[in-house]
């Protein structure tokens, strides 16, 4: 018996079994009555050649959870071992240019306002902040009520924000909200509460998304003991935002797209001013990408001599040639590589002369 036979085999038992639960996404007058399950997986199991009934069983069990996620997953003892639950809930924050500041989100969890609130509190940055750039890329979680929390710090007034379960949680009406332009930065490993996050950021008006779409595993779920000591995680709800719609397992799409390949995503998420091998995308913030080729991301500029050096040149004919030669070149700030916190701080500073110009 051939691999690919099998697989199709199992192919027909994913569908069979899909439709068998109802779970397929097609209307009633569309749907089509297909062969009864258990006819189907009697009849592979007594005539299929070369594979025994637990393989046949292991299988049969992998495509139907793989066919379903990420409504459903299968939660073993290695998934539980892999879990960093210890995981930061900030990885880390910065000021860039002294006038937006950066937080990286490492995990939504019980907390993070709290550590948001702290980064936007530090001394010496309150007053003079023009933007947040609230970084989710890779972050995950399922606290929803941390996302809500997290989301209600940039909310002045109360209105609704997030309905997992529980009934809808809403804002406070406050003094003291982070009235910030705010944005948000995303990707494919977006996950769970931080897509919430995101959505309900965007949902109040509090902030614009970034990046690329997210993992669309934003649900309620429960996981249900199975007999070898593992869990079933099934979705159970939708998670909703204020407005009532349901965060869809296609995922959050951004208000901006910006497409860079994951592993360029990944380099620059460790270096936001690394020089990677191709050039970027996206401009960077304060001039062009750098091209193929180049080894450093500092431009050598022009020396700036003061007035004692001016006099010198005047007095003792030395040249501005010499002075140049004389003084090691001034190199320039390092520019951001990263596409999508570089056009994350572009818009920052957009929006932040909108308001300026309006006050």
């Amino acid at each position: 018996m051939t691999s690919v036979r099998i697989n199709s085999l199992l192919a027909v038992l994913l569908v069979l079994a899909g439709a068998q639960a109802g779970l397929r996404a097609e209307t009633k007058a569309e749907q089509v009555e297909g062969p009864d399950f258990k006819e189907v997986y009697d009849l592979i199991r007594a005539h299929l050649a070369g594979m025994s009934e637990g393989q046949l069983n292991q299988a049969a069990v992998s495509a139907l959870v793989s066919g379903l996620a990420p409504k459903v997953s299968l939660v073993t003892k290695a998934t539980v071992s892999g879990v960093a639950g210890d995981t930061p809930l900030v990885l880390k924050s910065s000021v860039f240019d002294g006038d937006i500041l950066y937080v990286r989100v490492g995990r939504v969890g019980d907390g993070l306002a709290k550590a948001i609130s702290a980064a936007c509190s530090k001394p010496g940055t309150t007053n003079q902040l023009k933007g947040v750039a609230l970084d989710l890329r890779y972050a995950g979680g399922d606290d929803y009520a941390a996302a809500a929390a997290a989301a209600d710090l940039f909310v002045k007034k109360e209105q609704p924000l997030l309905n997992w379960g529980n009934g809808m949680v809403r804002s406070k009406e406050k003094t003291d909200a982070i009235a910030l332009p705010v944005a948000v930065l995303v990707n494919r490993q977006t996950a769970g509460a931080a897509e919430a996050l995101a959505a309900a950021m965007r949902e109040t008006g509090a902030g614009l998304v970034l990046g690329s779409k997210t993992a669309g595993q934003a649900m309620v779920a429960q996981e249900f003991p199975l007999k070898n000591g593992d869990r079933l995680r099934i979705a159970t709800a939708p998670v909703q935002l204020g407005d009532g719609s349901a965060l869809s397992e296609q995922g959050v799409k951004p208000d901006i797209v910006v497409a860079v390949s994951p592993e360029d995503e990944r380099a620059y998420y460790a270096d936001a001013f690394k020089v990677t091998d191709r050039p970027n995308l996206q401009a960077s913030v304060g001039g062009p990408a750098t091209g193929p080729g180049n080894g450093t991301n500092r431009v050598v500029r022009r020396p700036r001599f003061n007035e004692a050096e001016l006099v010198r040149e005047r007095r003792e004919g030395v040249s501005e040639a010499d002075l140049t030669a004389l003084r090691a070149p001034e190199p320039e700030k390092p520019m951001v590589r990263d596409p999508a916190l570089a056009r994350a701080l572009d818009l920052l500073r957009g929006l932040a002369l909108v308001r300026q110009g309006r006050s």
